[in-house]
């Protein structure tokens, strides 16, 4: 299984969205809230270059944004 992180802040819908399709397809993943913590913040802006959420990680991949396709191909899945 993939290895999964997804960078979140509170009251962003964005993030639900990814976090709600990665539970929907039985997909476990780590959630890293970059608003409660400022070292989550910081690599946020190392793997994104920018403060905006979500950013995925799967298996090194960074997919920026709630990218239904991008997430898809990252783990392999229809």
């Amino acid at each position: 299984m993939a290895k999964v992180i997804v960078y979140t802040k509170d009251d962003c819908p964005w993030c639900v969205k990814v976090e709600d399709f990665l539970k929907q397809n039985n997909v476990p993943f780590e959630e890293r809230n970059a608003q409660r913590n400022p070292s989550f913040a910081q690599e946020v802006l190392k793997l994104s270059g920018g403060a905006a959420v979500p950013v995925t990680e799967i298996d090194g991949t960074i997919i920026l944004g709630f990218n239904v396709k991008k997430i898809r191909e990252a783990l392999k899945i229809a």
